[in-house]
């Protein structure tokens, strides 16, 4: 127990999540403290080309395996499976409609690039090693939750304007996301350019990104805060599943990196990600497939309610179940 309180410390003492406090804080004050848009979509832009080359580049110097294999097909099963299980939840939790509950449960099953990431650079500062291609898994389990969502909720609504052309579009938005685009697009050349490409940009995305995360993560504060207090229909049964979710993802991601044999740190950022609640591109796919479902539940229930229960406290708290399980 001492040991959990210890990596919680550390977490909650750690540059990113203090940086993400101050703006979390000046929200709630009123303060006028704001990030301006280009400047958020060009930290968000670089954070997903250093992410990508990094782990592009540390696919090339471990080789793909049976491991590697393994870990990205129960990714990718979790994200498909885990909608239906926080579907089922939220029926039970609260009173929302079949299709915000689909809608919600969509983010649920996919993940947060920059809550990865905060777990990620958690374990640098513990000196906790991990599997670098876990940045492809991450990749992977962006899109099948929405597929799962976009199911469940088809149960509820009847169409009959369900076109060609929108149907298209919603794969154009979901498989071209910027964000997808660049996160894969950046692995592969990292992967293609292996430990010499990476010694050839680590200037540029080595040492500036613990600098760059603490003032994405500023604005994300800031963000996070503001949906908390404009929200008008979150209840408690919604907060609640917002709290408890993370925990059966982190309990399920964890079983998943345990049963393929990954290490104490791969094992962790499994549960980051089965934990974690998509902000990005989950919204912008809901945006076009489901307009009738309403983003003020979907977005404050997964920006300002998981995203900074698994900075704070979810972060420590599966690296800490994860040492005990792994005996790292």
């Amino acid at each position: 127990m001492s040991d959990l309180f210890s990596i919680a410390l550390s977490n909650l003492l750690s540059p990113m999540v203090l940086f993400f406090a101050l703006g979390f804080v000046a929200a709630l004050a009123r303060s006028d403290l704001s990030i301006p848009e280009a400047i958020a979509k060009a930290l968000s832009l670089y954070l997903m080309l250093a992410i990508g080359f990094k782990g592009g580049a540390g696919v090339a110097a471990h080789g793909i395996d049976a491991t590697l294999v393994l870990t990205a097909i129960a990714g990718i099963a979790l994200s498909f499976l885990m909608p239906f299980v926080a579907f089922t939840l939220l029926k039970r939790m609260s009173k929302l409609s079949g299709v915000d509950a689909a809608a919600v449960s969509a983010h649920y099953g996919s993940i947060s690039i920059v809550t990865f990431v905060s777990g990620a650079e958690f374990l640098s500062l513990m000196g906790v090693t991990y599997e670098g291609y876990l940045v492809a898994v991450m990749a992977l389990m962006e899109t099948p939750a929405i597929i799962s969502g976009l199911w469940l909720a088809s149960r509820y609504l009847d169409r009959s304007d369900n076109t060609s052309n929108g149907q298209n579009e919603l794969l154009r938005e979901v498989f071209l996301n910027g964000s997808v685009v660049l996160l894969i697009g950046a692995f592969v050349i990292g992967l293609a350019t292996g430990t010499k490409g990476m010694e050839t940009v680590a200037p540029f995305i080595d040492a500036p990104f613990k600098g760059i995360l603490c003032f994405f993560l500023l604005d994300m504060g800031l963000i996070a805060a503001s949906r908390l207090r404009e929200a008008r229909v979150i209840s408690p049964g919604l907060i609640g599943f917002g709290l408890l979710m993370p925990l059966i993802g982190a309990a399920l991601g964890t079983a998943a990196g345990l049963l393929v044999g990954l290490s104490t740190g791969g094992v962790t950022l499994m549960a980051v990600l089965a934990a974690s609640a998509s902000y990005i591109a989950v919204p912008a796919a809901m945006r076009l497939a489901l307009p009738e479902a309403n983003p003020a539940v979907y977005l404050t229930l997964s920006l300002a309610i998981t995203f900074p229960f698994n900075l704070t406290v979810g972060i420590p708290l599966y690296l800490a179940v994860a040492q005990y399980l792994t005996g790292g």
